[in-house]
């Protein structure tokens, strides 16, 4: 089993910024893609971006060129920095990771994140 926390979520007014990290632990071996997924109310679930162990990044295009999505491989740590925030990326935001074709398969119980003036 892989662990994840999430932490860094909060209430920010529309353009400001937060960086949301993700800690994993267990039994690490099993994971080489980590990424955040998000849900608004009422919404499904989405990818926002993902990152391999071997640095491969993809985002969704509603975030491409706001967010950051980057690993810490010496604390087993990805972070997403967040900029210029919108009222639209109101969520709770999940960390998740998985090897191969298995990914997504472990989630974490995700970090609330609210833009509104």
């Amino acid at each position: 089993q892989v662990q994840l926390l999430e932490s860094g979520g909060g209430s920010v007014q529309p353009g400001g910024s937060l960086r949301l990290s993700c800690v994993a632990s267990g039994r690490l071996q099993s994971i080489d893609i980590m990424g955040w997924y998000r849900q608004a109310p009422g919404g499904q679930r989405e990818m926002v971006a993902v990152i391999s162990y071997a640095g491969n990044t993809n985002y969704h295009d509603f975030v491409r060129g706001r967010f950051i999505i980057s690993r810490n491989s010496a604390k087993d740590t990805i972070y997403l920095q967040t900029t210029n925030l919108r009222e639209m990326d109101t969520a709770v935001y999940y960390c998740n990771a998985g090897r191969g074709i298995s990914y997504p398969r472990y989630w974490g119980q995700g970090t609330q994140v609210t833009v509104s003036s």
